[in-house]
């Protein structure tokens, strides 16, 4: 990789989402879903750590790949938080719009570590 994680935009993007996703339901009254909510964004960045850390490209890939499944799992949440009144859907959309575009950042980075092994 020859920097540090924290010099990811990928990573920065992912963490600050992970951050908002963790204030928005500060005041939810739906324990599992603020908990499941809150494990899923806090995972995405977490899990781009855990593989830019490793000494193999394609163990980084693996974890980006890890990555985007939590960021998966991160845009239903929402999706049902939104319906369920936990957060607003103008909330919920800007959220949503936000991950998109991590999703295909994260995508990108995967093939990336891929093509190198």
């Amino acid at each position: 990789m020859g920097s540090s994680f924290q010099d990811l935009e990928v990573w920065q993007r992912a963490k600050t989402l992970a951050v908002i996703a963790c204030r928005l339901l500060q005041q939810s009254k739906s324990f599992a879903l603020k908990n499941q909510i809150v494990r899923s964004a806090v995972s995405m960045p977490s899990n781009i750590v855990k593989g830019a850390e490793r000494n193999s490209p394609k163990e980084f890939g693996l974890f980006v790949g890890y990555a985007r499944g939590s960021l998966a799992e991160l845009r239903t949440q929402w999706m049902i938080a939104a319906e369920l009144g936990e957060i607003s859907q103008s909330d919920s959309d800007k959220r949503l719009v936000e991950a998109e575009v991590i999703s295909k950042m994260l995508y990108r980075l995967g093939q990336s570590q891929r093509s190198s092994t």
